[in-house]
């Protein structure tokens, strides 16, 4: 196997292991000690691939990230030209899919906030991105930001671990965001 193929698979290993710690013991219990033995490697081999536990846990934001990224570009790219507000549409999807992932993502991403608050600037400045985006192809660019927040709040409820909603209560709310069609009614004349 050659080295840029080990480093990759080695990279990954750690990152799986980071969220098996976080899963099980919670984050507090994220160490390099703890990474490299539940990863299968030495300290040093850990340290070779992450400087640090804060470059741990900006991998796994990126990680992440990366994943919904894709998934929002998936979305997209399935409503195409035919829906009037396909931004919208697909970062409600992606919200959705949010709330579907398992809690040690959710632990990830609040220990990587937790340990740098600087990482909030990576995903404020997507977050404005998207919503930009929404607000430009939005007949009603209020209700549209309605919308996207009332998402947000369902996502960020449930990453905290405050939300009082069940996921079945929780999908009928997202279901309801979703549905264009209920939305225009409310739309001003």
């Amino acid at each position: 196997m050659d080295n840029p193929t080990r480093s990759r698979r080695s990279r990954s290993a750690v990152l799986q292991a980071a969220l098996a710690i976080i899963a099980r013991d919670g984050p507090g219990r994220l160490t390099l000690e703890a990474l490299a033995r539940e990863a299968g490697m030495s300290k040093g081999g850990l340290m070779h691939q992450y400087r640090s536990k804060a470059a741990v846990l900006l991998a796994l934001l990126e990680h992440q990230l990366a994943y919904f990224d894709g998934f929002h570009s998936e979305q997209q790219a399935e409503l195409g030209d035919r829906h009037p507000e396909a931004h919208l549409a697909a970062d409600l999807a992606t919200a959705r899919e949010a709330t579907s992932m398992p809690r040690s993502v959710a632990f990830a991403i609040l220990a990587a906030v937790a340990e740098e608050p600087g990482m909030l600037s990576v995903i404020r400045d997507r977050a404005a991105e998207r919503l930009a985006g929404i607000r430009a192809e939005a007949a009603d660019p209020e209700l549209a930001t309605l919308r996207w927040l009332a998402a947000q709040g369902l996502v960020h409820g449930m990453l905290l671990g405050v939300s009082p909603l069940e996921a079945e209560e929780r999908e009928r709310l997202f279901a309801r965001l979703m549905d264009a069609d209920r939305w225009r009614l409310a739309a001003p004349p």
